[in-house]
């Protein structure tokens, strides 16, 4: 794939024609906060037919799971993705370049609910726990949040991984609190992941992961917290004092199971940056190119002069390797490949690199004028720089594309 399909360029201006109506006019009540993204993201999910394919798609594996159950059990192979078999992997790439030409916050939100917290439900759950959390954050119906971060760990999710969970009867009651999650504090469904307090060691004890429910006795949802960037995401603290949780909230259980979901899901959001990367650098591009032809300094346009045209040049190239990750990890999608972990990390590391860099050059190349809020490379400055923190930190990514490398 070196361009995108006559369809895919069908699909991408009927999205760019809905975030102009509905997105930019809600931009400034976006960025203060007064607006939560959740209804804009359903009125999307709508206006497209998103909501009802996803329920197409549930039903369908519901199907299929229930022919594998009747005949044999080896059909399926675990269910791990899911791919619909015949859908257009553009399709979920083309929204996220879209929206984070204007907002890259509304990605975050949507990313984490359908594709963290679902996704982990779809994956590790039973067919019960899925028909009662899923379905409803499939369709953005309900808001999913995805618990891992703790004040104390950061990258060391695992092995700093403070909240507990300990059996009492039937019951596990947890206890513990985690900080940056998107869309906590107004999540309605929670995937938890915290420590089985068996008295072990706190490094060797086994990963739980939990569904809980907003509301549960002895669970707080913080306020949004305010940060640098991302506005139209919001973010917050979860706190859990003696939540009761039963058996039937546990997600695959099993050693190691929790472990092995998150770093699924990291495979999963990583390579999600890249499309979210590439937003913000045709956006930053565009605006560039526009400014340089028409602002004048010394009875000349600015882009007549060579660092504004070198500055120019090098985000070129920039949305060309990132374009180029995109449109390879829709053909790994096409040919039923999943990323490794280092691919995944490989693929964020530089594009998120990328587009802070470009979209700092931009705020460069505005003067003073980029410094200003009315210019909105000033936004997508401050929001690109999340793309290098969460998910992993470009530290994180290299220490995980080394060891790949060390250990072939």
């Amino acid at each position: 794939m070196i361009e995108w399909s006559d369809e895919d360029l069908m699909i991408r201006d009927a999205v760019r024609g809905w975030i102009d109506a509905e997105v930019r006019p809600n931009l400034d009540a976006l960025e203060s906060g007064d607006l939560p993204p959740y209804d804009l993201l359903r009125g999307l999910y709508k206006t497209f037919g998103m909501d009802e394919m996803a329920r197409a798609s549930f039903r369908a594996r519901k199907e299929r799971e229930r022919g594998d159950a009747a005949g044999d059990a080896d059909a399926d192979g675990g269910g791990d993705g899911e791919r619909s078999g015949g859908g257009n992997p553009a399709m979920s790439m083309l929204p996220i370049v879209e929206l984070c030409k204007v907002a890259p916050g509304l990605v975050s939100a949507m990313g984490v609910s359908f594709g963290l917290a679902a996704g982990t439900i779809m994956k590790r759950g039973t067919p019960e726990q899925r028909e009662r959390w899923a379905l409803d954050l499939l369709t953005l119906e309900k808001v999913g949040a995805w618990a891992i971060t703790e004040p104390g760990s950061g990258s060391d999710a695992f092995g700093g991984m403070q909240a507990t969970a300990k059996k009492v009867g039937d019951e596990y009651v947890l206890d513990g609190s985690k900080t940056f999650i998107t869309n906590g504090p107004y999540a309605d469904t929670i995937v938890f992941y915290c420590k089985l307090d068996d008295g072990r060691e706190p490094r060797d004890r086994e990963i739980l992961t939990f569904v809980l429910d907003r509301g549960m006795d002895g669970l707080d949802q913080s306020r949004p917290l305010r940060k640098m960037g991302l506005h139209s995401s919001p973010t917050g603290e979860l706190f859990l004092n003696d939540v009761r949780a039963g058996a039937d909230r546990l997600l695959a259980s099993g050693s190691g199971s929790g472990k092995d979901s998150a770093k699924q899901n990291f495979v999963t959001e990583r390579a999600g940056v890249t499309a979210m990367a590439l937003g913000v650098i045709e956006e930053c591009l565009k605006l560039s190119v526009e400014y340089a032809k028409t602002r004048e300094l010394w009875g000349q346009r600015i882009g007549d002069f060579q660092l504004i045209q070198l500055k120019l040049a090098k985000m070129e190239v920039a949305r060309l390797n990132v374009q180029n990750l995109v449109f390879r990890h829709i053909e790994m999608q096409r040919a039923g490949r999943t990323p490794t972990l280092a691919e995944a990390s490989a693929m964020k590391l530089y594009s998120a690199q990328a587009a802070s860099e470009v979209a700092q050059e931009a705020v460069q190349l505005f003067g003073g004028n980029g410094y200003m809020s009315e210019y909105r490379v000033e936004q997508l400055a401050r929001d690109a720089k999340s793309f290098q923190i969460y998910a992993g930190t470009d530290e994180i990514q290299i220490t995980h594309i080394a060891r790949d490398l060390l250990s072939s």
